[in-house]
């Protein structure tokens, strides 16, 4: 098998980046380990950066997102006795989507055999090779068969646990890391949001989230240990202590159901450099992870995926390989920025296990710093509605 850009990995980056190829008339296969069904199955983020929103309208995959997204002009930010509205519309004149990131890789997947753009399924223990050379290749096997695809490029979009940066030889690449200390223990249920927009909040208690994917399912999140034992956090007890962390007028209007998923996800930010090696190309969770704080995982992919998708069409098409020389630089220039306001929410909202009474009247103090300065809310809704590309 041949063709001009192997993608490995079928989550939102691989797949925004093999439509936006095909649509340049760039022959593009993807190739996954698991099936298309366990791919949509996987729950994460749903706020979207006009970045994002872009893709989808540039490729035509825009009708459902436009139809059943919601566009949110804020956000806010509880101290425990307030909601501290960041209106994001006025600070920046931007908004962002509320959709979820398996309804787009939904909208993604759907649209591939129409568009000619090949999906792998199910492709066991793939690996890379060759990555310095004009003909790199990925191995899998299907079928009780190996096969090999040889390409010009590589592009790894296949997440954190993926083979793709792992094909980077030892020594070339670095690491950069911070495991936080706790978990979200989330709860998504077939019911009405407590609020319009999404409320980061801080209690003595620790961390909560409200947020939703529609008007009838809602998304909740709590702080918790690490070795938090799902068992002990029976339906019942999650709402109450929601209602106690979010603060009584979200309580009020919280309307209770039963998990449709519950699960705890560690914390951790993560930056791997360089993002190129050789005609390997890195994007997405394959090259950093953020903590969910600041919503800005898939949206980093997305990034990722406008810089290397307009970098591989000028290379095809132009011959001009300056895009992609320069990829790695200008990817890791924003995945930083967006790293640091991941980590500034993550420490501002969140109670550490070494943090006293000096640590909570800072973030206390920040917190009515950001209630009473314009100049505070413009820096933080610029962040959250993502910086220019």
């Amino acid at each position: 098998m041949k063709c001009d850009v192997a993608i490995v990995g079928a989550g939102p980056a691989g797949l925004l980046l093999g439509h936006l190829l095909r649509q340049a008339g760039i022959d593009a296969v993807i190739v996954e380990r698991q099936s298309a069904e366990y791919v949509l199955s996987r729950i994460r983020a749903g706020v979207l950066e006009r970045t994002t929103t872009d893709l989808m309208v540039q490729l035509g995959l825009d009708t459902r997102m436009l139809a059943e997204g919601q566009l949110h002009s804020g956000f806010n930010l509880a101290d425990g006795e307030r909601l501290i509205r960041i209106d994001i519309e006025d600070l920046t004149g931007s908004q962002v989507m509320v959709y979820g990131q398996s309804e787009v890789t939904r909208d993604l997947i759907d649209a591939a055999p129409e568009r000619g753009l090949e999906v792998v399924w199910e492709a066991k223990d793939v690996a890379l090779h060759d990555i310095e050379s004009a003909a790199p290749s990925v191995s899998f096997e299907q079928n009780g068969k190996t096969q090999t695809l040889t390409a010009k490029y590589i592009a790894g979009c296949d997440g954190f646990h993926g083979p793709s940066r792992r094909a980077i030889p030892e020594g070339i690449g670095r690491e950069h890391e911070r495991v936080y200390p706790f978990g979200w223990l989330g709860i998504l249920a077939d019911v009405p949001p407590c609020h319009e927009e999404l409320i980061y909040a801080n209690h003595a208690n620790g961390f909560a989230l409200a947020s939703m994917r529609s008007n009838t399912r809602s998304r909740y999140y709590i702080q918790v240990p690490l070795d938090t034992d799902l068992a002990q956090w029976p339906d019942e007890r999650l709402w109450d202590e929601l209602a106690v962390r979010l603060g009584p007028d979200a309580a009020a209007h919280m309307t209770r159901g039963p998990a449709i998923e519950k699960s705890v996800a560690p914390l951790r930010s993560y930056v791997f450099e360089p993002m190129r090696h050789g005609n390997l190309f890195i994007a997405g969770d394959a090259g950093h992870i953020v903590p969910p704080t600041g919503a800005k995982g898939l949206n980093l992919a997305a990034s990722d995926v406008t810089y290397l998708s307009k970098a591989l069409i000028a290379r095809f098409k132009q011959n001009d390989e300056t895009g992609l020389e320069g990829y790695a630089a200008k990817a890791l220039a924003r995945v930083w920025k967006s790293e640091r306001f991941s980590w500034y929410l993550t420490n501002l909202m969140h109670r550490f296990p070494d943090h006293g009474t000096f640590e909570r009247q800072m973030q206390l103090a920040e917190l009515d710093y950001i209630a009473n300065s314009r100049a505070a809310q413009i820096s933080i809704a610029e962040n959250y509605v993502g910086l220019p590309l």
